[in-house]
């Protein structure tokens, strides 16, 4: 089964988020009273639940945790390791 474009783009967008507030995490580790990245983490936050929402709503769950009583669709789907995603998920 091939990804869409549309699923593809929104799960790339997903990881770098994820990234980015994992880098924020540790810099906020040793900087906690820095202001300005703490802004831009809570934004960030704000931002990846909106995302993830929006992906598990359109596409499924991104997590076993989140699947709840829905089917287990991406048995049906590439496994992460599979999509190549420099040629858009093919």
């Amino acid at each position: 089964m091939k990804i869409n474009k549309e699923s593809l783009d929104l799960l790339k967008e997903i990881m770098a988020l994820e990234f980015s507030m994992i880098d924020l995490n540790l810099y906020l580790d040793t900087h906690p009273r820095d202001e300005k990245p703490l802004m831009i983490f809570e934004q960030y936050s704000c931002r990846l639940k909106d995302m993830k929402e929006r992906y598990e709503n359109e596409y499924g769950p991104l997590t076993p945790d989140r699947a709840g009583n829905r089917q287990w669709r991406w048995i049906e789907e590439p496994w992460p390791w599979q999509i190549d995603y420099e040629m858009g998920g093919k």
